[in-house]
């Protein structure tokens, strides 16, 4: 009887201790550090790893889509009216980006190489083909008069230039030039002047099949806050285009992948050299104004912005920093004025003028959506073990519980048996 009674009691202090040590572990967060832990170490760029061969070469679909804003009423526009534009697209191409020229350096913990970009045009996802007209402002014309424009001498010139060849305002290209370049007839003949110009524009000229430049990346190994994040670019760590240093600052990843373990306390930075690319008048935005004050979307008639189909948007798993899908929007405007000096500008009120915008958008791939899957559902067994602890606790007490109630005898059964035993 008493081996019998250590043993059940043996029972409840086993019981007592693992619901001890199960809510120890959830205070303590134990195993979700582990995990996180094991993560660290292994979301690192090196050779044969998961995470390497993903950042070299992204396991996303990713598309690039253009839209682009036609002027419906150019005369009007001159006589100082307020612009109307419709929008036309998707014209829409796959984009193939994977790293190329890979060195790593600095005993593995920085790695370098160039993005090659490959843009192949989608038909059947396309509103129509690359030929489809747009009216829109001719971009080299009011780059050259607002450069020009202190200069009475070559201003009057090159005006004389323009409507001798009847180069105005507004210009009407096929998409396939405004994107990837067509020959200028006005910066060919300031090439004369100027051998270093180049007399060929479009919004993406030279970007096609091309990279950027060369990028120095963290590879994660020494932190893994800095798995991926851009380094330097073109051999420099930080740009002058602009006016501040921190818009100059060369910070973040270049937006396919980020650092794991991401909470929601942390800011994610993306360095974008699309940007650094524009020597016109050209600002920046988000499609139809998404956000920016109510009179840029006013001056211009035709703009509708809206949340769902113009803000930018990336879903990230926060254990590994894997993108699940992103879609990057971005719009090009140009600065618009009347110049005195350009008659060609005519009665132009000042406009923020918005050209085309893109959507560049990616979703992860069904291999890599199985991985991540998988990651997933062993993070949740590891992080799940001080629960099953606790209710296994809980089984092992019901069990102490129903071995003590065996063991005691009712008293009213005793007082039944007490009168036999005194006969």
């Amino acid at each position: 009887m008493v081996l019998k009674s250590c043993c059940v009691y043996s029972v409840g202090v086993v019981s007592v201790l693992m619901l001890i040590l199960g809510i120890s572990l959830v205070l303590t967060s134990v195993f979700p550090h582990l995990v996180q832990s094991m993560v660290k170490k292994q979301v690192v760029l090196k050779n044969d790893t998961d995470a390497f061969e993903a950042w070299k070469d992204p396991p996303a679909h990713i598309y690039m889509q253009f839209y682009f804003f036609n002027l419906t009423n150019p005369q009007e526009v001159l006589d100082g009216e307020r612009p109307a534009v419709v929008e036309i697209g998707p014209y829409t191409y796959r984009e193939y980006r994977p790293m190329e020229q890979i060195d790593f350096q600095d005993n593995g913990t920085k790695v370098t190489a160039v993005n090659t970009k490959t843009y192949i045009f989608q038909r059947n996802m396309s509103r129509g083909p690359e030929s489809d007209l747009v009216r829109t402002v001719n971009i080299p014309a009011m780059t050259v008069m607002e450069r020009f424009k202190d200069n009475f001498v070559e201003a009057n010139l090159i005006s004389a230039y323009m409507k001798g060849t009847g180069q105005g305002l507004f210009t009407t290209r096929t998409v396939g030039e405004l994107l990837w370049g067509y020959e200028d007839g006005l910066l060919k003949a300031l090439k004369i002047i100027r051998p270093d110009l180049d007399d060929v524009f479009g919004l993406f000229y030279k970007n096609n099949a091309s990279n950027d430049g060369e990028y120095v990346f963290f590879t994660g190994q020494q932190n893994y806050r800095d798995f991926s994040r851009v380094d330097m670019w073109k051999g420099e760590s930080s740009l002058n285009w602009w006016t501040s240093d921190e818009c100059n600052m060369i910070n973040g990843t270049i937006g396919t992948a980020f650092h794991p373990v991401i909470t929601k306390n942390d800011m994610l930075y993306i360095f974008s050299s699309d940007l650094c690319r524009h020597r016109a008048p050209i600002i920046m935005s988000s499609p139809h104004f998404y956000q920016a004050d109510e009179k840029f979307a006013q001056d211009v008639f035709g703009m509708t912005p809206n949340k769902e189909e113009h803000q930018t948007t990336i879903d990230i798993n926060p254990l590994t920093g894997v993108v699940l899908q992103t879609a990057k929007r971005l719009q090009i405007n140009v600065y618009v004025e009347q110049i005195p000096t350009f008659s060609q500008t005519g009665n132009v009120r000042t406009v923020v003028f918005p050209v085309a915008y893109l959507n560049e958008s990616a979703t992860i791939d069904d291999t890599a959506a199985k991985k991540l899957k998988a990651i997933g559902v062993q993070q949740n067994v590891v992080e799940n073990i001080p629960f099953m602890l606790i209710g296994l606790a809980i089984i092992v007490g019901g069990i102490f519980m129903f071995l003590v109630c065996q063991q005691r005898v009712p008293e009213s059964t005793a007082a039944e048996r007490q009168p036999l035993l005194s006969s």
